[in-house]
């Protein structure tokens, strides 16, 4: 079979289905209000929802091939060597931090920039930044041929061949146009704007992830979300093949309804997941930030329950050097959390090294099962 090539010519595409789309379109926006409406309702929602954060930067990652998983991720950030690449599962979760170093990035531009072609390109050298790919050209246009198929296959064997360099550079002008049109639908422009950006493919690396972090982006841009909080691959992880099969069949058969009702599907799955789980991690900390002050009797107990949130796995010396509390009273607290059973011990403390403690309630509502 050959290789299906990039629709040149045919975006934004001209007519769409919207009477197979509009029974989708209506759930999708409430959902997506109903979660922002849960995502408003947490004070310190960066904070409180840090490990889903971190989670989607797994799942997005994995589904170019990373093996890392969240407790992995979080255990590696708490033993605080960044810089050690030595493994393959270590520069996994390279790739995992700087997803989510990139999404902080995209929030900060975009106070003064809108979402935009210089965005991306900013956003992407921080996707890049010192992982398998670096030397790729971060932040610019690829300008050679790149194609999609199986690990280490030729262009002969390939599966999808993307934009061709020369036509690269107009290709992403015309999606930035689109990318800020006026729209029916901006779910269903959502769905087109991250469907021909992973059909232009303009970098030499990194597509997928940046692809994917643009649906978030593009969310908190037009004002759907207040944050930047939205994690749709999980979805797309779950149904893999489907989503490749989808955007193939964009280039291939101009099935632009197709890939906007499964998107569609997807916002409306997702959004309700990740509000049910927003909402757990809610009750959860209203529920201990009460325990907390009644088991420590410490005017800093709410401080250190904050800083947990944030830092579901740590070094015990790390929470003594960090969370801004007096010593004595640091470790009088974590005896204590950790005498009720709070937090589970990951490794012990061995010479210098200090202990390293995982938060599993909170870690599990992030996985979504009993995985801590």
């Amino acid at each position: 079979m050959s290789a299906v090539p990039y629709h040149a010519g045919r975006f934004p595409p001209s007519a769409l289905n919207w009477q197979e789309l509009l029974p989708l379109i209506g759930p999708a926006n409430a959902a997506i209000a109903r979660y922002d409406g849960a995502l408003q309702s947490v004070l310190g929602s960066d904070i409180l929802l840090a490990p889903l954060t971190t989670q989607e930067a797994v799942l997005s990652s994995r589904i170019e091939g990373t093996q890392a998983t969240l407790g992995e991720v979080l255990e590696f950030e708490a033993e605080g060597d960044l810089a050690d690449e030595s493994t393959p599962k270590k520069a996994d979760i390279h790739e995992v931090l700087n997803y989510r170093k990139a999404l902080r990035e995209a929030a900060r531009l975009l106070e003064t920039l809108p979402l935009s072609q210089r965005l991306v390109r900013e956003v992407h050298k921080v996707l890049m930044q010192g992982v398998r790919g670096h030397n790729k050209a971060p932040g610019d246009y690829r300008r050679v041929p790149n194609w999609i198929g199986p690990a280490n296959c030729n262009i002969e064997q390939a599966r999808f061949i993307p934009a061709s360099a020369d036509i690269l550079p107009q290709a992403m002008n015309d999606w930035e146009m689109y990318l800020n049109s006026d729209a029916l639908d901006r779910l269903v422009q959502l769905a087109i704007v991250h469907a021909e950006f992973e059909a232009i493919h303009p970098f030499l690396d990194g597509n997928g992830r940046l692809g994917r972090l643009i649906i978030p982006i593009f969310l908190f841009s037009h004002r759907l979300l207040a944050r930047p909080n939205f994690y749709l691959s999980a979805y797309f992880e779950r149904n893999r093949n489907e989503y490749y099969d989808r955007l193939l069949a964009v280039s291939r058969d101009g099935d632009w309804t197709g890939w906007c009702a499964f998107f569609l599907r997807g916002v409306i799955l997702q959004a309700e997941e990740n509000q049910s789980k927003a909402q757990e991690i809610l009750a959860l900390y209203r529920e201990l930030k009460d325990w907390i002050v009644g088991a420590t009797h410490s005017q800093f107990a709410v401080r250190s329950l904050d800083w947990m949130f944030a830092h579901p796995i740590f070094r015990t010396s790390h929470f003594f050097s960090d969370c801004g509390i007096p010593r004595p009273t640091a470790t009088r607290i974590l005896r204590e959390v950790r005498a009720k059973g709070l937090l589970n011990e990951v490794r012990p403390a061995s010479g210098r090294r200090a202990a390293t403690l995982a938060f599993p309630r909170l870690l599990n509502i992030a996985e979504g099962r009993d995985a801590f």
